[in-house]
């Protein structure tokens, strides 16, 4: 009898062991939600790359869709590469073909901004628009004639919110060493960034020459995030501009800084018809600070409209996972 118990209660531990210790098994932390700064627009912000060595994300989509709680099957985008990324800590949110080099446009104009600062250039000193800043390549037209002079800090807002090439051409050729060594050194910082997949021919974008993945873009504007000048002037909506005496009205490329449902800390527009429409963020969607990087967009508001629907769709994925009252 005494026997028969022994064995009956061993089969029940074997039997119950392993349900057990299911049952005491701690559950995962889920990550902290980055509080949404109050009215600072530009909250500071860990570098990507610094980021994603110490959580070690992983990049799968599997993984990064399951933490949206949502599959991306529904978010039909019509730019050829995204890429979507929790900027403090460099998980990826969404990704498509973000490794594939294409031209890159006029984003090439954010390196061209930090490069131009790098130096810390006296923002006042007057620079003058020369027929070296025409564009001959593309035959682009620009407001900014032959002879017009204006402050650097003028220069560089006009290039960041309004993508004037002579403003970025100009910037170039004023820089210690010329153009030639303004490019050296976009190619040199593209390096020590890690940009593998970067090279630039030129300050502007126009040459389709200037090549980029998303996974590289992702990290240049996580770079050029940290100029506060950047920040502001890329985001600007519109400003008047004394030129030649006269006040012109110049307005940013991208429409959405002017819409209120959209909190933008950074932005940049490119186009040439190598590279499609290209738009690059830094936004703040469900209060965490999102860089959004869209390429070879060909509708005439595509580019908007994936970006519309990245928004919608990361923000229905965090009403899905909000805790229901009871």
């Amino acid at each position: 009898m005494k026997k028969t118990a022994i064995m009956l209660l061993a089969a029940l531990g074997v039997a119950l062991g392993p349900f057990a210790g299911d049952a005491v098994a701690a559950p995962k932390k889920k990550p902290s939600a980055v509080k949404k700064h109050a009215k600072a627009k530009h909250k500071a912000v860990k570098p990507v790359a610094k980021a994603k060595a110490k959580a070690k994300v992983r990049h799968s989509k599997r993984t990064q869709h399951a933490a949206l709680g949502e599959d991306d099957s529904a978010l039909a985008l019509q730019s050829a590469s995204v890429l979507v990324i929790d900027q403090s800590t460099g998980a990826v949110v969404y990704e498509k073909n973000a490794a594939t080099v294409a031209p890159i446009a006029s984003i090439t104009k954010l390196m061209t901004a930090m490069v131009a600062l790098d130096v810390k250039p006296g923002l006042q000193e007057v620079l003058t628009v020369s027929e070296e800043d025409v564009d001959m390549l593309k035959g682009t037209r620009s407001r900014l004639k032959v002879g017009t002079q204006l402050s650097r800090e003028e220069m560089l807002r006009l290039a960041l919110m309004s993508s004037e090439n002579r403003a970025a051409s100009a910037l170039s050729r004023h820089y210690p060493g010329g153009r030639q060594a303004f490019i050296a050194a976009m190619n040199q910082k593209a390096q020590s960034l890690g940009l593998n997949d970067t090279h630039f021919e030129d300050p502007t974008g126009l040459t389709s020459a200037n090549v980029s993945s998303a996974k590289d873009l992702a990290k240049m504007v996580d770079a050029a995030y940290r100029y506060p000048l950047i920040r502001e002037f890329s985001t600007t909506a519109e400003d008047a501009v004394a030129i030649n005496g006269r006040p012109q009205m110049f307005h940013n490329t991208n429409s959405l800084v002017k819409s209120e449902s959209w909190e933008i800390g950074l932005s940049k527009t490119g186009y040439i018809s190598e590279a499609g429409k290209c738009l690059v963020m830094q936004a703040w969607l469900n209060s965490k600070p999102t860089i959004i990087v869209l390429m070879d967009s060909w509708g005439k508001l595509t580019r908007i409209g994936d970006a519309n629907r990245i928004k919608r769709w990361v923000e229905s994925a965090a009403l899905t996972q909000r805790p229901t009252a009871g």
